[in-house]
């Protein structure tokens, strides 16, 4: 159930764009261990002067049409299911998409079953529509 959501600099291709999103999918199904149709993503793009994504004082520096921000809205998951996401995520991009690791950052929410509701107004998580 992981909702992913990318912010990205203006510009991609549809097919670039589908690339990315094809590969992050990969990763959430081969880590989180979620079903192949558990596919929830959403692309932002922005100018290039609408994101700034700053080292954070590690000492280097983002490409500013490269960068990529991906929030991972998901259920909690253990610290090492989240380092191996981290890990996956940063080399797979790199090998579909020629993303520059350094120019990939990610964050992860978590919340609980009873926050997701999939249609219908309900939640099927809590109603036992899903297991």
């Amino acid at each position: 159930m992981p909702l992913i959501r990318f912010y990205v600099q203006e510009g991609r291709t549809p097919e670039a764009t589908r690339t990315l999103l094809d590969a992050a999918h990969e990763v959430v199904v081969d880590v989180f261990g979620v079903p192949q149709r558990d596919r929830y993503q959403i692309v932002t793009e922005h100018k290039p002067d609408q994101m700034i994504l700053e080292d954070t004082g590690l000492g280097f520096e983002r490409d500013p049409s490269e960068q990529i921000l991906v929030q991972v809205f998901t259920s909690p998951r253990s610290q090492e299911a989240k380092l191996a996401f981290f890990d996956k995520l940063a080399a797979k991009l790199q090998d579909v998409c020629g993303l520059d690791p350094k120019d990939l950052m990610i964050s992860i929410f978590e919340n609980t079953q009873a926050d997701w509701s999939f249609g219908f107004g309900r939640a099927q998580y809590v109603t036992g529509e899903l297991g």
